[in-house]
């Protein structure tokens, strides 16, 4: 059976307007990220750089630091051989490749304002050079430190999503699509609100278009995330996927985007967090095991690594209205 047309509503559309999507190429990544290539941006954008710092993943951020910190120090011993190396005092070296070290230290006790006191610079170039440096390494430390705690105190949503939609039974006799979520943190999330846009190739007059669908969904808003929630889309007779069928939805293209909203209790700030779920994601038959149980002093016990964890069921009949 087809997708149950339902009149298009603009306000649904995730911002890509009627662009398909092409070799299964989502809009939305399941990390969240948006799947869409910019070019044509100037080579120099000073605009972008914080961002950038702020929102990189950590590894490449500590290789980023690393990097410049042995790429200034190289620089700076460069010229302190440059200017001569018998104006370091205590430099012991007696080759070139040992007083390129003698110098590349001293940088780095220089631009640390560390100064040990070993090696001393000697002469006004010598001393100028190190003042020079001393004063660059304040700053960028400070910037590095700065850097460093915007990243730690950046407020962000630290979702678990389940690996799959499900197509499991719901109530008595229906069939619900659903996937399950969970917060990571031991953070307390509040007034927390998800929509789920429902998107797929259609042909209009010879055109592939693509349609947005907010879906209807049993709950969409929760007081206070303390256990997992299992967002539930009942497939009733107001759903546009009432009649779908694997085929329909691969031959579409389809994808559901998740946007999730909440309120930090930590930050007291709102937080998002996104993903999506193509149609090779959907598992037909299924039911979700359970995530928590009790341990000897009744306490509810969560366990945040079975939260994709499901089952296979046979659907029962759909009741006829």
């Amino acid at each position: 059976m087809p997708i149950k047309k339902q009149k298009y509503n603009p306000e649904d559309d995730l911002g890509f307007g009627s662009q398909p999507v092409i070799k299964s190429q989502p809009l939305i990544r399941q990390d969240g990220s948006v799947n869409v290539k910019r070019v044509g941006l100037p080579v120099f954008r000073p605009y972008d750089n914080y961002h950038k710092l702020i929102t990189m993943k950590w590894g490449k951020f500590w290789l980023l630091i690393l990097a410049c910190y042995l790429a200034i120090n190289v620089i700076f011993a460069s010229i302190y051989l440059a200017i001569g190396v018998q104006n370091l005092n205590g430099a012991e070296g007696t080759n070139t490749f040992e007083h390129f070290w003698d110098a590349f230290f001293f940088s780095a006790q220089t631009i640390s304002t560390v100064g040990y006191g070993h090696i001393s610079p000697k002469g006004m170039a010598t001393n100028s050079v190190a003042a020079l440096e001393s004063m660059m390494g304040l700053l960028a430390f400070a910037l590095a430190t700065g850097l460093l705690y915007g990243r730690f105190s950046r407020p962000s949503a630290k979702i678990t999503y389940s690996s799959n939609l499900l197509v499991a039974p719901y109530m008595e006799d229906h069939h619900g699509l659903m996937f399950r979520l969970a917060n990571l943190r031991r953070n307390t999330l509040i007034d927390l609100d998800i929509e789920v846009i429902f998107s797929f190739n259609e042909d209009v007059d010879g055109k592939i278009m693509r349609r947005f669908y907010q879906l209807e969904l049993e709950r969409k808003n929760v007081s206070i995330l303390t256990l997992n929630w299992t967002v539930v889309h009942p497939l009733n007779d107001k759903s546009p996927l009432k009649d779908m069928t694997p085929e329909d939805l691969q031959k579409s293209q389809a994808t559901f985007a998740v946007l999730l909203k909440a309120f930090d209790d930590t930050f007291s700030q709102t937080v998002h967090s996104r993903t999506s779920y193509q149609h090779s994601d959907l598992v037909w038959g299924a039911k979700f095991k359970p995530t928590f149980d009790r341990d000897e002093d009744g306490r509810i016990v969560l366990d945040l690594s079975k939260i994709g964890d499901f089952s296979s069921i046979e659907l029962p009949p759909i009741q006829k209205n």
